[in-house]
């Protein structure tokens, strides 16, 4: 057990966060109902080609709860599958117009979520915290 106070608030400051900000609960926010969502981050944040294993690696869940998630977005119009022409047997998971305009909404969403709880600080304050959590991020182990 850590005994350094401020690495012992940096936690429970992360579990809330984990709480409140939740791909689901911030999917809700949002009005994305369902855990299907959780693909767009995906496929975004990979900035290449995906595939179904890809996102159950990203998601930390199994393959087939990732195939489920995939199908889930495919049936909701938010991604599409393409073959790959190099391997038959494997399909890219690209988003659909509607998928990137589910993304716009949700980051739209996420920035007046973060707005709003930073609206009583400064502009240094804002960029302290931002260069700050994104050095967090950056060095976090996983």
């Amino acid at each position: 057990m850590y005994e350094d106070k401020e690495i012992a608030a940096i936690e429970r400051a992360m579990v809330a966060i984990r709480r409140r900000q939740s791909r689901r609960a911030l999917a809700r926010q949002q009005g994305a109902t369902g855990p299907e969502y959780e693909v767009l981050d995906v496929i975004e944040g990979a900035g290449g080609q995906v595939t179904v294993s890809a996102v159950a690696e990203a998601l930390s869940v199994d393959q087939p709860r990732a195939s489920r998630l995939v199908a889930a977005a495919v049936t909701a119009g938010l991604v599409r599958r393409e073959a790959d022409q190099a391997d038959g047997r494997r399909a890219w998971l690209v988003l659909t117009e509607d998928g990137v305009a589910a993304l716009a909404q949700a980051r739209q969403a996420r920035q007046a979520a973060f707005a709003t709880a930073t609206a009583c600080w400064s502009a240094a304050e804002r960029a302290e915290f931002a260069r700050l959590l994104t050095r967090f991020v950056q060095e976090m182990p996983g």
